[in-house]
């Protein structure tokens, strides 16, 4: 089945057969399918009253395990976000009483950030929804094209972050 990006790959067969742009069909599939599940998942962490963002801090806050606190840098890492959007994230979600930040007792002028029972409620609420969102989205791919897919998806980002 031809799509978009194999017409607009060989346009440029056509028009420069001197360059190679087989890679635009990889990249311009992955653009579009991040476009697409990212509406996808944006709608669902809407009607939980989130964006991705809030739903990543709180998921993090939440799989970190009792007693579900974590000190800033560490939340940025471990929800795969800049230390400056958890920090923008952080005032929003105090605000809201989703989660608190206290001193950290080893850190000396550390903070921890803790998932509150409303933030817990919260994201014990999204969580499922936001499962089923994503199993609707891979649910065209057997288990072992996901797993390839996941393994290609790696690699890909791998290589990226390292040229």
């Amino acid at each position: 089945m031809t799509d978009q990006v194999d017409r607009i790959v060989g346009q440029w067969h056509a028009e420069r057969p001197d360059l190679d742009p087989s890679p635009m069909a990889v990249i311009g599939r992955l653009s579009r399918a991040f476009v697409d599940v990212d509406t996808r998942l944006a709608a669902t962490f809407t009607r939980h009253g989130l964006d991705s963002s809030s739903f990543d801090v709180l998921a993090t806050l939440l799989r970190s395990g009792h007693p579900h606190q974590l000190a800033p840098a560490d939340l940025a890492r471990d929800a795969l976000c800049s230390t400056s959007v958890v920090a923008q994230r952080l005032s929003k979600l105090e605000h809201r009483g989703l989660i608190a930040r206290g001193p950290h007792p080893h850190a000396g002028r550390g903070t921890l950030v803790t998932l509150t029972s409303a933030g817990r409620d919260l994201i014990e609420e999204a969580l499922p929804d936001h499962l089923l969102t994503e199993h609707l989205i891979v649910d065209g791919l057997s288990p072992a094209e996901q797993t390839q897919l996941a393994s290609l998806l790696q690699r890909v980002s791998n290589a990226a972050r390292h040229r």
